[in-house]
């Protein structure tokens, strides 16, 4: 009997490891699609914030961006920016045709979209949607000194929602981004319940560690706790405090040489498995460039060195994080 137990337990044994092993396949394909927001812990994809460019024309700006090794432009697409919302329908089309050119596919682009009512809204959404952009920053919102913040938050949720909509129409994700200073979004804390209004597919946050840790200090690990699940995209640039004028300031940085502790970040960005596109925003002192100036005071050949030596310590600082 004790011999008849051994080859029974002996024979489920095997049974048993012959379905593990055979469903195996089956659970790495499923995670695949679960965790379809993983990174791979060796690269990351940057693509160069084009107001920084605005002193180049479309084919200049490409050529230069690839030529740095960036891997796209976030193209600014709203006034003052390379292209006008007015002019959308046929100017986007001829960047698009300049970053193709170059080897650079379209993807990320920062406008002022919020209010989908707006017909001009909707006319860039749908150019930018025809060539093959797949996110976009939306505009900022400000609280209504005469309404509680509880009373704009349930505004902007029902507006949320028809920008969602709208956006799955248009098969694109709209990212709106943390800014400091009182805007919607500042404390981090009040977007979710704004964001839960909607299915959280096509809007969502395009996080920014700089305004995160400038409004967060050392508790901007649990904003990012908090925020992570409406993450679609993020924004990476770095500043540390002075004083100017007497008076305390954030005074904008070179990657590495401010506050925001990169190691750290990416660490936890790979630990949630954010997997979303990226940003890089430079905004120190680049001869107005950091401003989106069309003429520069100093030589652009010093622009490029500033913009390469943040991607490489970008690229590298995340290969570093563990």
């Amino acid at each position: 009997m004790k011999d008849l137990k051994k080859e029974i337990s002996r024979r489920n044994f095997t049974k048993m490891s012959a379905l593990l092993a055979g469903s195996i396949p089956l659970m790495g394909f499923q995670n695949v699609i679960l965790n379809s927001n993983q990174i791979r812990n060796d690269s990351i994809k940057v693509h160069l914030f084009s107001k920084h460019l605005q002193f180049l024309d479309y084919n200049a700006m490409s050529e230069v961006a690839a030529e740095m090794g960036f891997d796209g432009l976030d193209l600014t697409v709203r006034p003052k920016g390379h292209v006008l919302p007015n002019k959308v329908e046929g100017d986007l089309s001829k960047a698009v045709a300049a970053m193709k050119k170059h080897g650079l596919k379209p993807k990320m682009m920062t406008t002022n979209v919020w209010d989908i009512n707006d017909d001009l809204h909707k006319k860039v959404l749908a150019t930018a949607s025809k060539l093959g952009f797949s996110h976009y920053r939306t505009g900022w919102l400000n609280y209504d000194e005469n309404k509680t913040i509880s009373e704009s938050q349930a505004f902007f949720s029902q507006q949320a929602k028809a920008l969602e909509e709208a956006n799955k129409s248009f098969g694109l994700i709209g990212c709106y981004q943390n800014h400091a200073g009182n805007h919607v979004g500042a404390p981090i804390w009040d977007l979710p319940p704004i964001l839960s209004a909607t299915n959280n597919e096509f809007l969502g946050c395009q996080y920014d560690i700089r305004h995160a840790v400038v409004e967060g200090g050392s508790s901007w690990e649990l904003g990012l706790r908090l925020i992570k699940p409406y993450i679609k995209s993020i924004v990476i640039k770095d500043f540390k405090w002075e004083q100017v004028n007497g008076k305390w300031k954030p005074v904008n940085t070179p990657l590495g040489e401010g506050m925001v502790d990169f190691k750290r970040y990416f660490s936890l960005l790979k630990k949630y498995n954010i997997n979303v596109p990226v940003s890089l925003h430079l905004e120190y002192d680049l001869g107005g460039a950091e401003h989106g100036a069309t003429k520069l005071t100093i030589d652009k050949k010093e622009v490029f060195k500033r913009m390469k030596k943040d991607l490489t310590f970008l690229k590298e600082t995340w290969q570093q994080a563990e």
